[in-house]
């Protein structure tokens, strides 16, 4: 078993009640997740409940806004990245995390932020496909089969390497409602850990070999 310092330390990045950081913390409890640990959770919107779910785990839980850097996002990435830095994450998981990253913040984790999107890329993604927005667009198109993908982020939105994907079948009666929830608990909260440990694992493989 590894110790907590040979681990991947892993900061999940949040903007809402935290149901995939929740499903991750559970993935360390039950050893999906041994070669990563969350180290820190940042939210950027403030009382977000999924602070809660950190404070709850023993996991350090932090507050960054665009409203308290100067309402710009140049002040919120420079508050973001400082945070980041206190933590010195090897991984950063964003786990319905509502601001998109610019390419130069992007550039400084390249290949270390890992995204899930609520569909199969490349369909229903992209700049303004988000939440119940993407489901609302896969029922009104008509397809059968949705789910969820995995990828890493680069400066094109939903656009970086696909690492996981599950497929979820859409049902006659669904509502954008309904189909967000079973896309969640079948593929989102299975892939995500999932692709944690899989990025943490090859983090300290990396590790070793420059050793």
């Amino acid at each position: 078993m590894l110790s907590g310092k040979e681990k991947a330390r892993i900061a999940v990045l949040v903007s809402g009640g935290g149901t995939n950081l929740q499903a991750i913390l559970d993935a360390q409890k039950s050893g999906v997740l041994t070669s990563g640990e969350v180290t820190v959770v940042i939210s950027n919107r403030t009382g977000a409940y999924a602070l809660e779910r950190a404070k709850a785990a023993g996991v350090p839980a932090e507050t960054v806004t665009r409203k308290a850097n100067g309402g710009t996002q140049e002040g919120f990435e420079a508050a973001l990245l400082a945070t980041l830095d206190k933590y010195q994450p090897d991984l950063i998981v964003l786990a319905g995390f509502l601001s998109i990253l610019s390419e130069d913040f992007i550039r400084r984790y390249e290949d270390r932020i890992v995204n899930v999107h609520p569909s199969l890329i490349p369909s229903f993604c992209g700049k303004g496909f988000y939440g119940l927005k993407v489901h609302e667009a896969a029922l009104e198109r008509g397809v059968k089969v949705t789910g969820a993908t995995v990828h890493l982020v680069n400066e094109i939105p939903d656009g970086g390497r696909i690492l996981l994907q599950k497929a979820v079948d859409i049902l006659p009666d669904d509502t954008a409602e309904t189909l967000q929830k079973r896309v969640m608990e079948q593929a989102e909260w299975i892939l995500l850990p999932r692709a944690a440990e899989l990025l943490s694992a090859e983090i300290i493989k990396k590790r070793s070999e420059t050793v």
